[in-house]
């Protein structure tokens, strides 16, 4: 097991098990975003490294159809770190949270060895969308075109640079897709960890098992930080989602069918630690 797993396992509280925790109409989510272990700071600017930060955290209310309301935001700053500096950072955090009608409302801030930020997100829906939703003959589907994510990490390690645009960089939500999809939908989550790892944890909610229509690549599979949505849904609804990513101009791939048995699941390793 590792160590991920281990420490949400340690934890006994019913509302584990999504991308938010759910009380009542409101959710509940949080991600950190450190330096050294999800970006180096002469990979980005300030301005961009804010952005992802609150992207990726934004990106758990989007993926469970719910609107972002608030943010607490906790900042580690080190030394080299000037107020020109935090400045950047506070518009850019700001920016974003704007574009998806969030309100920052608090935090912390305190010295530290790195950059780093940790962001706690409150959101509202009427009808969340949660992994364990998931059905026995469901497809699986996905968003977008996967695997930009990687090469530009890969890109980056090199030493070489990349599109201002790449998808490392300014990752795509899907929120007008998932709220209009919604009613047709049995389960879905952002694909954080990559689509192999994320779909074994979509299955594993109910402990399915998937047959393969066609062969995902190790450059699509393992391409993490995509924040892209991995659904599923029933066939007699296929029409209807396929229909809905038409008119939101979002790419859909169905890539698979949940099964109880005799099914198989990916080869995955955890990136985390």
């Amino acid at each position: 097991m590792n160590k991920e797993d281990y420490v949400i396992n340690k934890i006994t509280s019913t509302y584990i098990g999504d991308d938010a925790a759910i009380i009542g109409d409101k959710l509940y989510s949080m991600d950190a975003f450190f330096e050294g272990v999800h970006f180096k700071r002469e990979w980005m600017t300030l301005a961009q490294i804010a952005r992802k930060a609150m992207l990726v955290n934004i990106s758990d209310a989007i993926a469970m159809n719910a609107k972002p309301l608030y943010a607490l935001v906790t900042l580690s700053l080190p030394k080299d770190i000037t107020t020109d500096n935090i400045d950047e950072i506070l518009v850019s955090l700001h920016k974003v949270a704007s574009e998806y009608g969030c309100e920052i409302i608090g935090g912390d801030t305190i010295a530290g060895e790195r950059l780093d930020f940790s962001i706690t997100i409150i959101s509202q829906s009427d009808k969340p969308l949660t992994r364990s939703g998931i059905k026995d003959g469901d497809m699986l589907a996905y968003t977008g075109v996967l695997g930009e994510s990687k090469k530009g990490l890969e890109s980056l390690m090199r030493g070489d640079s990349i599109d201002s645009k790449s998808r490392f960089y300014e990752p795509k939500l899907r929120g007008e897709f998932i709220e209009q999809a919604r009613e047709y939908l049995n389960s879905g989550m952002d694909i954080s960890d990559g689509l192999f790892c994320d779909t074994n944890k979509l299955l594993a909610t109910q402990n399915f098992t998937m047959l393969m229509f066609e062969e995902v690549s190790d450059e699509v599979g393992t391409s993490g930080e995509e924040y892209e949505m991995l659904i599923s849904f029933p066939p007699e609804h296929y029409d209807k989602v396929k229909g809905v990513a038409e008119q939101t101009s979002v790419p859909l791939t169905i890539f698979a069918k949940v099964v109880k048995s005799d099914g198989i699941l990916f080869e995955c390793k955890n990136h985390h630690f």
